[in-house]
């Protein structure tokens, strides 16, 4: 078999050598304009060049999280479009995402002021299910998002396109259930994939249905986010902040009003990261799974976008 790797902003030589060592035997190369025809590709923002000059492959695997770059593009009509399912990312994604949510409600933002102060002071503990956390998608990160955040003991709903049962989880389904699911949130948790259906998604009229004093994070994408509409509530009191990893311009431009606003934490796109190894595995299995005619997790349907 041959294999293609063609990533933007991702150096290739330790990808190369990774897939060559998962699968000895086959042809691992680097695409350049004029590779010839590959059966499989691993890629991450490919140039819509490499995929009008591959339309033979019988498998696109893509290396991040989201397809949303992939799905703008012209894709070979026949090709299976295959996600990662975790890639080690889940566990870093509920790090961090538990990270944000303590931080806010323990005030240690407002402790940090403090100490740059010098100053010793106290705050009022808060009561956890004051705090109840909404999850938009709950794919495989949202549920392992889900869990940890539970194992905190805050109260966790969940929100998904389809209906979904998560132990320990209140799960909201489809348009009818996402105005409640957002009346019984105060921190809300954006993992959804970026589709045309939930493209701004995260705007005045839903984020004013959160709680009074709500919390936004945003792991996902930018695009889930009107930026003037938050940046409007946060300034109105309704909401109290937000944590943003991902945004619509990356990086995040200097002249952006969220560096500057008090109540926005700026991270740069860090929540969590593809782990090589563990993803080189994954697509060898699958290969290997695809050329014995076998099913595999994690075919994107193209009519939804994920």
């Amino acid at each position: 078999m041959r294999i293609v790797f063609c990533a933007s902003d991702t150096k290739p030589g330790p990808w190369l050598e990774a897939l060559g060592a998962a699968l000895p035997g086959d042809t691992i190369e680097l695409w350049q304009p004029g590779t010839p025809q590959a059966d499989y590709a691993v890629v991450w923002s490919p140039p819509q060049q490499f995929l009008d000059e591959q339309p033979g492959l019988k498998g696109i695997f893509n290396i991040g999280a989201g397809v949303d770059a992939l799905m703008k593009l012209r894709l070979p009509a026949e090709t299976r479009l295959v996600r990662i399912d975790d890639g080690g990312m889940a566990v870093q994604m509920a790090e961090f995402v538990c990270h944000a949510l303590v931080r806010h409600v323990r005030e240690l933002d407002g402790y940090e002021q403090d100490r740059q102060q010098g100053k010793w002071s106290f705050r009022k503990p808060r009561l956890r299910q004051d705090y109840p956390v909404g999850i938009m998608g709950l794919g495989v990160l949202g549920q392992r998002v889900a869990q940890a955040v539970a194992h905190f003991e805050f109260p966790v709903q969940g929100w998904s396109r389809t209906p979904k049962q998560i132990p320990g989880v209140r799960c909201h389904s489809g348009q009818a259930g996402f105005t409640e699911f957002l009346a019984a949130s105060r921190v809300l948790v954006c993992l959804l994939p970026l589709t045309p259906d939930t493209e701004g998604i995260m705007n005045r009229e839903s984020l004013s249905r959160l709680q009074p004093g709500g919390y936004v994070i945003n792991v996902a994408r930018g695009g889930h986010l009107v930026d003037e509409d938050l940046i409007a509530l946060l300034d109105s009191g309704h909401l109290a902040g937000a944590a943003l990893d991902v945004f619509r311009t990356e990086p995040l431009p200097a002249a952006h009003p969220f560096w500057r606003h008090p109540k926005i934490t700026v991270t740069p796109h860090t929540s969590a990261r593809t782990q090589r190894e563990e993803s080189v595995a994954q697509i060898a299995r699958k290969i290997h799974a695809l050329e014995r005619g076998e099913p595999v997790a994690g075919v994107v349907d193209r009519e939804r976008g994920y």
